[in-house]
C-alpha cells in the first residue's frame, strides 16, 4: 500500500507566508531573512492545524471559530514583527 502524505500540510503556513509578504511593505527596514524569522515566530505562536484540503477545514469551522483563528493570526503576526525588531537591535521603527 502506498500512502500519500504529500497532501498533508499545516493550514497556517501559507496564510502566514502571504500575510508576512503583504505586511513587508509596511516594514521596509526588514531584510528577507528578518521576514523569514517573522514567519517562523508567528507560526510557532499558532496551533498546528494539519489537514489535507483547506476547503475541508473552512467548511467545518463555525463563524466564531473563524474569527478566533483570524484574531490569533493577527496577534501572532504583531508579536512576531515586534519580537524580530527587538532582537535586531530595535532599529526597525516600522513595527
Amino acid at each position: 500500500m502506498i500512502i500519500n502524505f504529500e497532501q498533508i500540510h499545516n493550514y497556517f503556513e501559507p496564510v502566514v507566508f502571504e500575510a508576512v509578504a503583504k505586511m513587508s511593505g509596511s516594514h521596509p527596514d526588514f531584510s528577507a531573512d528578518m521576514l523569514a524569522d517573522v514567519a517562523c515566530v508567528a507560526l510557532n505562536r499558532l496551533p498546528a492545524r494539519y489537514l489535507r484540503h483547506d476547503v475541508d477545514m473552512m467548511f467545518y469551522l463555525t463563524e466564531p471559530e473563524r474569527r478566533a483563528m483570524e484574531d490569533s493570526l493577527q496577534e501572532a503576526l504583531s508579536f512576531a514583527f515586534g519580537f524580530v525588531n527587538d532582537r535586531s537591535g530595535g532599529q526597525n521603527s516600522a513595527v
